[in-house]
């Protein structure tokens, strides 16, 4: 049966009280991923794959997943500033379709609005060099994208 993809606060119905979720950071180029604790208080970076086809973009990402027995996967989802949806987000989103066909995961997606941007400050304040920013933004951003995530789901549904 495929996954279900639905907003993240729809998401907690669909979790077993424990167990680790992953968050990616959708590029054209990469996709940051990141891992929570089983307790999902923390996230952590794991790697930034490099895009190729679909197929192999998510054979990747499910092999992460069995590999930290994940229980749910989140999704940051590109708004445009005043809310809308604009044809990143309709990528997003597609992805998101796609990858459902292929797991059982419940999918959750989260607004992702200047994760990119804050974390390229947060690098630039730690005086990281233009090339080490490159490496390792989506990663961070995944983090960043996650972490919101995590501390949003432990509110509980309101």
């Amino acid at each position: 049966m495929p996954a279900i993809v639905v907003p993240l606060v729809e998401l907690i119905p669909l979790l077993p009280e424990r167990g680790a979720l992953v968050g990616l950071d959708l590029g054209d180029k990469t996709i940051g991923v990141a891992v929570s604790d089983p307790d999902r208080r923390l996230a952590t970076g794991v790697e930034t794959i490099g895009r190729k086809r679909f197929t192999d973009d998510a054979a990747r990402l499910l092999a992460l997943a069995a590999e930290r027995r994940v229980v749910g996967l989140v999704l940051g989802l590109p708004l445009n500033m005043n809310g809308t949806e604009g044809p990143r987000a309709q990528s997003t989103r597609a992805f998101a379709r796609n990858l459902a066909r292929l797991t059982e995961l419940p999918i959750g997606l989260w607004d992702e609005r200047l994760s990119t941007t804050a974390v390229e400050r947060e690098l630039i304040a730690a005086d990281a060099s233009r090339a080490k920013r490159k490496a390792v933004i989506d990663q961070h951003a995944a983090i960043f994208i996650l972490q919101g995530a995590l501390d949003r789901l432990a509110r509980g549904p309101t």
